[in-house]
Parts: C-alpha cells; sequence; structure tokens
C-alpha cells in the first residue's frame, strides 16, 4: 500500500492546465506509475479534502534528448487529469 505523498508527486503547473482549472474544474498531476485510478482519487481526496469525479490518466512513454555530451533517454512519466467536484478548489499556488 502505497502513502497519499508517494502516489502524488507534484501538480503540473502549465499554461494548459491552468486554464482546465480554471474552466473545468480539472486538475493535473505527476503520479506515481504503478498508482491505479482508485488509488489516485483517494490520494488526491485525503491531500486536498475534495471531492474528486473522475480521474483520467495518461502513460507517457520517455523519448531521446540530445546534449553536447551525446544523447540520452527520459524517463516515462505517469499523469492524472482529476476532474473535481463544482463546490470544491485545489489551490495550487
Amino acid at each position: 500500500m502505497m502513502d497519499a505523498t508517494t502516489i502524488i508527486k507534484k501538480p503540473l503547473i502549465t499554461e494548459k492546465a491552468t486554464e482546465h482549472a480554471s474552466e473545468f474544474n480539472r486538475y493535473a498531476f505527476d503520479v506515481d506509475r504503478r498508482a491505479t485510478k482508485d488509488q489516485i482519487r483517494r490520494a488526491i481526496q485525503e491531500l486536498y479534502a475534495v471531492r474528486v469525479l473522475g480521474v483520467a490518466t495518461m502513460n507517457r512513454k520517455g523519448r531521446m534528448r540530445k546534449s553536447r555530451h551525446g544523447y540520452w533517454k527520459t524517463g516515462a512519466v505517469k499523469r492524472a487529469i482529476v476532474k473535481i467536484h463544482p463546490e470544491d478548489r485545489i489551490e495550487l499556488f
């Protein structure tokens, strides 16, 4: 059993994620790759004290990056888009 702080790594603060948070009440998070949707739901409810209506996840594979020292591969990431009850808010800033 994973802890809530282990499951939720960090919130995504991008232009698109911020717009979706204000318009549609959907928040994006980087999560542990082994976490299930149910574990993500419980972790968000525990950490932020909000009601979660839905969780969508996406697995993003690592990609090759180039630097002057050669090529290297970034790690794979799992992201979760969490829909919150209309009366609830998450203050990320």
